[in-house]
């Protein structure tokens, strides 16, 4: 195992123990994330603080894997995120939306760059219809796909 394959371990275990803490060191200080609902991230802090916002949302998140990959310095995991929705989601309008009770199983694929022991870019991909249409906020006839 190199050392993406473990930064990205770390990252994930720190997920699923809410450990901010670590989670937070697995970034380098000008680490960049781009994600479907928030666009560019920049910094540690933002990053971390944006992953967190999953935690109070859901709660109970966890990650499921369907494959891990280490290429050099990049490892990509891609799996399914599943958690209750029973905290308030934070939106990108600012608003946030409360709880709903709903269990949400997205998946998702993260590819992240790792220098020095850090992930340094981080690319987030999840479907974001399947996301808001298991919360509900979707038409019926939008939700199945």
């Amino acid at each position: 195992m190199g050392q993406a394959r473990e930064v990205m371990d770390r990252l994930t275990t720190a997920m699923g123990e809410k450990d901010k803490d670590t989670l937070t060191k697995c970034y380098a200080a000008d680490a960049v994330a781009f994600t479907p609902d928030q666009g560019e991230i920049r910094g540690r802090d933002a990053i971390s603080n944006y992953l967190f916002e999953f935690w109070v949302a859901l709660p109970d998140v966890r990650y499921e894997y369907a494959d891990r990959h280490e290429a050099g310095d990049v490892a990509i995991d891609e799996g399914i995120i599943v958690g209750t929705h029973t905290g308030p989601l934070s939106l990108p309008t600012g608003e946030n939306l409360p709880p709903s009770g709903r269990e949400v199983r997205v998946r998702s694929c993260d590819v992240a760059r790792v220098e020095n022991g850090e992930i340094t870019s981080h690319h987030f991909y999840f479907d974001q219809m399947e996301f808001l249409g298991q919360l509900g906020l979707l038409p019926e006839s939008l939700s199945k796909h």
